[in-house]
């Protein structure tokens, strides 16, 4: 009996030595993968919480420079926040609000960079369009209204898109394209939530253009 358990045994063995030859580099190499990959995963997720912490921490001061109203200090927490951290929130909540100071102070030129910054190389789509239709105001107070129109083009987030239509009406009327403009409020004034505020804006707009939205639709009613 002892004979025939040691036979089996000894096959057995046999068997494992044949698969391991046959399998084993290929089992190796697939956990030596996942361990790696594991080890990888845990090292990203490590960098992250440390990127996120140093950049919180530049945000912070940009925050107080806000606070203070010191315009050096804000663009340069700002440029730190790009230099160092650019794919990380911080920075993208940054550009804006150091554009907001910069602006506030007189420095129009840094505001602009900033706001560009944003709207080129922010990750969410959301900062892209804030970032854009911000930076196409500054470009309408200055008269740049080609180049407000370029980076209302490229303002695509969803949520936005009454802004974005209401601000390119602005910009074609102070061109002087009265049509254009008209059409562009109008999308505005479909787009918005008829319990916004901002709605009667627009409507005082498509009124001034002889395009009371009131009077459009009771003409549309009476129609049918």
């Amino acid at each position: 009996m002892a004979k025939q358990l040691d036979l089996q045994e000894q096959e057995q063995l046999d068997e494992l030595k044949a698969f391991w030859k046959q399998y084993g580099n290929l089992i190796t190499g697939v956990l030596t993968l996942a361990m790696l990959a594991f080890a990888a995963w845990n090292g990203w997720n490590w960098y992250q919480r440390e990127q996120g912490k140093k950049a919180g921490a530049l945000y912070e001061a940009l925050e107080q420079a806000v606070a203070s109203g010191d315009a050096a200090r804000g663009g340069q927490a700002f440029n730190d926040l790009k230099e160092r951290y650019p794919r990380t929130a911080f920075a993208q909540q940054g550009g804006l609000l150091a554009a907001k100071l910069l602006s506030e102070k007189g420095q129009a030129d840094p505001a602009r960079a900033a706001l560009a910054w944003v709207a080129e190389h922010a990750s969410e789509d959301e900062y892209r369009t804030i970032a854009r239709l911000r930076l196409a105001g500054v470009l309408f107070e200055s008269k740049q209204y080609d180049e407000a129109l370029k980076q209302l083009a490229g303002a695509s987030a969803p949520e936005f898109a009454a802004l974005v239509a209401d601000r390119r009406g602005d910009v074609l009327l102070a061109q002087g394209k009265k049509d254009e403009a008209k059409a562009a409020y109008q999308a505005a004034y479909k787009a918005m939530d008829e319990k916004l505020d901002y709605r009667r804006l627009v409507d005082a707009k498509l009124t001034a253009l002889g395009a009371a939205p009131a009077a459009s639709a009771a003409a549309s009613g009476a129609a049918r």
